[in-house]
């Protein structure tokens, strides 16, 4: 490995569905995952190709139910090149990892170029000796082309190789096994043709939302191509003639349009014009790299050591899902990237951990996704309404049109039974959205997004929030009852005939927090927008005041002297952690346990992942106690630091968010064990921790949230109110490295931290200085200059 590198040696079936993830190359229009070209899908390889957007719904029978779900879909695989050398006048058996003797095999990403270099050296039956170059890269320039470049070396033989390039249509969304019960097919009204002897086509169907895709293909080689059009696949074939120690090389590129995209009238036309006219392999590598190289020099991070190396693999796929390709779409944040078909493609609240990074890197990226989500702010009204409520209800799980995804089933692959889902009870997820929205205007100063569509989502999601509150006059405070927190293995009282919890703190908290910004940002309005507003949403002064009770008077439970994650968790049972870890070993996903021992979470004080220490990740220590003090409640550092500690004892890190969040927390409250759950949340996805998901697609929030713990979580940086603020933290295992910035305006903000020293400095080219703030001093930052600070003071 180098800090520009990630290298696989050698071949382990085992380890390919891993390697296909972390390998996967995407522009944030489309990504194709790191397959190897002659391998078709089965139990060990799985190629696939996901553009941002395109989801398909399909009805299965599962359990004897009739289940809805919406998936991104796996479109026609452009990759497959197989070959074979003859012998005489006869073919041999195509060449691959499973049938022929390997001698070597390596893969490695390159991360400056965006090229998937793969080697390898086959023997077959007669001794002869082939080694296989191929370079891939999915075009950063261009987002709807593709190039895969084979270099065939005859290392002690001549003869012929006989090589079949396809584009096939004959896939489906196979990708995760515990999904196989499920419909899955599709694709439908599948064309193909030729074009010209040189390119052929495949055109095809989504089944229900019928977005049209096309997919051309050209062959560039130094001999004769033929092509032939069957029902599923677009072929070419070739015949090379090899010498020893000479090389013979196929491009084959590709162009992908669907109906979605913009300035087209037909998706097929547009994929033929667009290769045709693409150039060759060198010019298109050569404009390939220089986009890339604007995205480096934007997202500029100098981390030493193994560390380093992860940060940088995290932020070449945060690049490829979320580029400013994805600024031109209607598209959110797949949890699981463009990499795999993992929650089908879904979007979360993962872009809770992924907008802060972009913000202050690509925030043209972040306004896009934000648009995501306004443009889907009257079906999350609708979803309020649905349930007798005002204001906006967002989805926890949201795809194509904002309406609830969440499965209503799930399956625990340890007892394989199909279990009701309640994770839709997660309503936090609104709080996420206009924290994203705040973040975003303070850190771009988007005064326009602000005032216009920024406000609308704060008014209806502060709007649901208040009308979700009822007075209980037995406490003198409002509650918040039925919801599931960021814990999720909690999803009702033990016992309890119906679902939902009741005043989870991190809900209440964060709902607290929405409804006294909305207000801030009410005040702050310009009095014709603010009419504009009021006439359009029928806001009213009554409102205003309900707002600011409630902001005031949300309960929030404590026990023990701690924060309660929800009202009556400390009369929950304690839970053997120790016996558990003894008969299970690995117990992240304690929930699949419990249940396939009749058991559940719900009777036990056992977390999945950070739920009230979340509050500690969202807000600094001075802007919780604020939030705190607001409520009526003194939040002093012993109650966090007890609370930090009670919940460290009792969560298992189901996910791949728990150790970031923990280790961000940490970092502030106790940093001698920080640097612990900052490696588990480095190691996540590249390691597998969480058992053989990485396989189905990489953890976005979890890589993008280590890029933001190294530039917000250890130097303490926030913006707020027209400054950036510091407050650094460096841990001693990670405490020099240093980033650039985009703020306000401001291109090429580097901030370095040098153990106890921080460096500030501004390029030249800015014309205006840059407020700093420290806990200790204000120092203002002039263009050309660069100001040293000591940390001790």
């Amino acid at each position: 490995m180098t800090d520009w590198t990630w290298k696989y040696a050698g071949y382990d079936p085992a380890e390919e569905r891993l390697r296909e993830s972390l390998c996967t190359l995407g522009n944030g229009y489309f990504a194709t995952r790191g397959a190897v070209p002659e391998c078709a899908a089965d139990d060990v390889h799985y190629p696939g190709t996901y553009v941002a957007g395109c989801y398909n719904r399909l009805i299965s029978d599962v359990a004897g139910r009739r289940v809805e779900n919406e998936d991104m879909v796996n479109l026609p695989n452009w990759l497959p090149l197989r070959f074979r050398l003859h012998s005489g006048e006869e073919a041999g058996a195509w060449l691959s990892p499973e049938t022929t003797t390997l001698l070597d095999h390596s893969q490695t990403l390159h991360f400056s170029s965006g090229l998937l270099e793969r080697r390898t050296r086959y023997a077959d039956e007669e001794g002869r000796r082939l080694a296989v170059r191929q370079l891939r890269l999915v075009h950063m320039g261009d987002p709807h082309l593709a190039v895969l470049r084979t270099e065939f070396t005859a290392e002690n033989f001549s003869g012929v190789l006989e090589a079949e390039a396809s584009l096939d249509g004959g896939v489906t969304n196979a990708g995760v096994p515990r999904y196989h019960d499920l419909a899955a097919d599709h694709l439908t009204h599948v064309h193909t043709g030729t074009a010209d002897p040189d390119a052929v086509w495949l055109r095809c169907r989504t089944r229900t939302s019928d977005i049209r895709v096309a997919l051309a293909a050209r062959l560039t080689v130094s001999g004769d191509v033929t092509s032939e059009a069957t029902p599923l696949k677009a072929v070419q074939r070739t015949l090379l003639q090899l010498e020893p120690g000479c090389t013979a090389t196929i491009d084959k590129t590709i162009a992908l349009h669907t109906s979605r995209d913009p300035a087209i009238s037909d998706p097929l036309r547009a994929a033929l014009d667009r290769v045709h006219a693409a150039a060759d392999f060198d010019e298109l590598l050569e404009t390939h790299i220089n986009a890339w190289d604007q995205l480096w020099r934007r997202a500029e991070l100098d981390v030493p050591g193994e560390a380093g190396s992860i940060l940088r693999l995290h932020l070449f796929h945060v690049l490829q899902t979320l580029s400013p390709h994805t600024a031109e779409l209607d598209v959110g944040v797949p949890a699981r990237g463009l990499h795999g078909e993992a929650y089908r493609g879904h979007v979360f609240w993962d872009e809770l951990f992924v907008l802060p990074y972009l913000n202050l890197h690509f925030p043209e990226v972040s306004r896009a996704l934000l648009r995501y989500r306004h443009r889907r702010l009257e079906q999350a009204c609708a979803a309020a309404r649905s349930i007798g409520r005002r204001g906006a209800l967002y989805p926890w799980q949201s795809g194509s049109d904002g309406r609830e995804e969440t499965q209503e089933l799930h399956l625990n692959p340890r007892s394989g039974r199909w279990l009701p889902d309640h994770s839709r009870l997660q309503r936090h997820v609104g709080s996420a959205i206009a924290f994203n929205v705040w973040q975003y205007c303070e850190a771009s100063g988007d005064v326009e997004f602000l005032h216009t569509k920024g406000a609308e989502m704060l008014l209806q999601i502060a709007r649901f929030w208040a009308d979700s509150a009822t007075y209980d006059e037995s406490l003198g405070r409002h509650r918040i009852r039925g919801v599931v927190g960021p814990d999720e293995y909690h999803d009702a009282y033990p016992g309890a005939s119906s679902p939902g919890l009741d005043d989870n703190a991190y809900t209440n908290v964060t709902a607290a927090w929405v409804l006294a910004r909305t207000l801030d940002v009410l005040k702050a309005l310009p009095a014709p927008r603010r009419q504009e507003l009021v006439e359009r949403t029928g806001l009213d002064g009554g409102e205003l005041e309900l707002w600011e009770d409630v902001s005031r008077t949300l309960h929030v439970p404590f026990h023990d002297d701690v924060i309660s994650q929800f009202d009556g968790y400390g009369d929950l049972l304690e839970l053997d952690w120790e016996g558990y870890r003894k008969r299970y070993g690995d117990i992240r996903r304690l929930d699949r346990i419990l249940e396939a021992e009749d058991d559940t979470a719900n009777r036990y004080q056992a977390s999945k992942q950070a739920d009230v220490l979340m509050l500690g990740y969202l807000f600094s220590p001075t802007e919780l106690r604020e939030v705190f003090k607001r409520l009526g409640y003194g939040l002093d550092e012993a109650i966090w630091r007890r609370t930090v500690d009670y919940y460290l004892r009792r969560t298992s890190h189901g996910s791949t968010l728990s150790g970031l969040v923990h280790g961000w927390v940490l970092a502030r409250a106790r940093r001698s064990e920080a640097w612990k759950y900052c490696l588990e949340a480095l190691q996540g996805d590249v390691a597998d921790l969480q058992g053989g998901t990485t396989g189905e697609g990489i953890h976005l929030g979890a890589m993008a949230g280590t890029l933001d713990f190294v530039q917000r979580g250890l130097p303490g940086l926030e913006t707020r109110s027209g400054a950036l603020w510091l407050d650094p933290a460096p841990l001693p295992e990670l405490s020099s490295y240093g980033f650039a910035l985009r703020y306000r305006g401001h291109w090429g903000l580097q901030v370095r931290l040098e153990r106890e020293t921080l460096n500030i400095s501004l390029p030249a080219s800015d014309r205006s200085p840059v407020d700093v703030r420290l806990p200790d001093r204000v120092i203002c930052v002039q263009p050309g200059e660069t100001c040293r600070l000591l940390l001790s003071g």
